[in-house]
């Protein structure tokens, strides 16, 4: 499994801003720099050090009385309908910035302080770049929010906002931003469904933060369900790969499809012992909508928890081949309150098979399944018991914060 790094990146250039009365806002939360030394051939560089800022700079904050004396929104017509285009990938492109652009944000964070002459200043120390959910709120990464204590967003047409930290959930590197408008236009959820290796895609954000707004990046869906691991931070699974360019400051960022829908929210490169790979990462939209709504209602993630530690389960078939064939039961978690596996019946050495109908081979899949329910949800899980299937409904408890390690296997996971 790789593990992360992070390439090193020019200084941005500085936005300036008028010299106006000091602006109060101060957001929670806001650029954990995830770092690792780089011991493999290659390996996976979360984008938390890119695009970023120099501590040295400053700006006069402005009041959020003139972002609200800020010009109109100009609305730029969005494309509605299904994207076709007799001219190839360049003309699809072409309607996709139409319709993704105004829906992506740069996303710029820092720290409040004052300067001799007692003035309110912003230290911007890193940038990404966020997309437009309903109502106002933008999703990012939480790797780009974490640590600082001030985050605004910059619109396409240059307009910026001051924003607030709804919520974060460093277990899926994702977190939600709060901004005052309610014209903002939200991006088209779509599904990872039907994706498919080979299928075009598209990545919009703001790399190095640059003046301008986002830009656009074309490739091709590379792989499904990749693993990535970035510092001792939690594996994010069932990652879309893709070689659309992604760059530094794309943190945050839109992965779209051939008609411009949603399909992920890009967080990670590959990066080996010569620079960036061409390799990039993306959450997949269903776990983006799953943890963001959570966000949105509540201001924080609970994330369910099955209580077992385990591991792949692999047959040998026939003609000598292992193939994985669901996820092993090492040991039920056996904390004060039990679990929710125990009180279902199941036991050490049975291997789920499929959880509400979904096919389980590994332990990734059932962790990737597993974090689209909430806790308190029920579920009917299948496991296998000496050749024979049994089935039980169980009301998924909540995972510890550091649940204790209770087998000795380095390679059992949790779930």
């Amino acid at each position: 499994m790789p593990s992360a790094g992070a390439p090193e990146t020019p200084e941005p250039p500085q936005r300036r801003e008028p010299e106006t009365e000091s602006r109060r806002h101060i957001s929670t939360g806001v650029v954990a720099f995830i770092s690792a030394v780089l011991g493999a051939a290659a390996v996976v560089g979360i984008l938390a050090l890119l695009g970023l800022f120099s501590t040295t700079t400053t700006e006069t904050t402005a009041s959020p009385s003139d972002a609200a004396a800020s010009p109109p929104t100009t609305v730029i017509q969005q494309v509605t309908t299904e994207i076709i285009a007799d001219g190839g990938d360049i003309n699809v492109a072409e309607a996709i910035a139409v319709k993704v652009l105004p829906s992506v944000v740069t996303v710029e964070v820092g720290d409040l302080g004052e300067n001799d002459l007692e003035e309110t200043v912003l230290t911007l120390t890193g940038s990404g770049s966020g997309v437009i959910l309903q109502d106002g709120f933008i999703v990012t990464n939480h790797h780009v929010i974490a640590d600082s204590t001030v985050s605004r967003i910059v619109l396409q047409d240059g307009r910026t906002y001051d924003t607030e930290v709804v919520g974060s959930d460093p277990h899926t590197d994702l977190a939600v931003l709060k901004v005052d408008l309610d014209s903002l236009p939200p991006i088209d959820f779509g599904s990872t469904d039907d994706v498919t290796v080979g299928q075009f895609a598209v990545a919009v954000g703001n790399p190095l933060g640059q003046i301008g707004g986002a830009s656009l990046t074309t490739g091709v869906i590379s792989a499904l369900s990749r693993t990535v691991q970035f510092g001792d931070q939690d594996n994010l699974y069932g990652m879309l790969q893709t070689d659309a360019p992604i760059t530094s400051g794309s943190s945050g960022g839109a992965l779209v499809d051939a008609e411009g829908d949603l399909i992920g929210i890009t967080s990670a490169i590959g990066v080996g012992r010569g620079g960036a790979e061409g390799i990039g990462y993306a959450i997949p939209v269903e776990l983006v909508q799953r943890i963001t709504d959570e966000i949105i209602e509540t201001g924080a993630v609970r994330h369910s928890f099955l209580g077992i530690y385990g591991a792949d389960y692999v047959e040998s078939a026939d003609d000598g081949a292992l193939t994985p064939s669901g996820a092993e039961i090492a040991r039920l978690w056996d904390g004060d309150e039990g679990s929710a596996a125990a009180d279902a019946g199941f036991i050490a050495q049975d291997v789920i098979v499929s959880v509400e109908g979904i096919a389980i081979t590994t332990m990734e899949d059932l962790v990737v399944e597993l974090r689209l329910y909430h806790v308190g949800d029920e579920i009917k899980v299948t496991v296998l018991r000496n050749g024979e299937s049994i089935t039980a409904a169980l009301i998924l408890d909540e995972r510890p914060e550091d649940p204790a390690p209770i087998v000795d296997e380095e390679t059992s996971d949790d779930g």
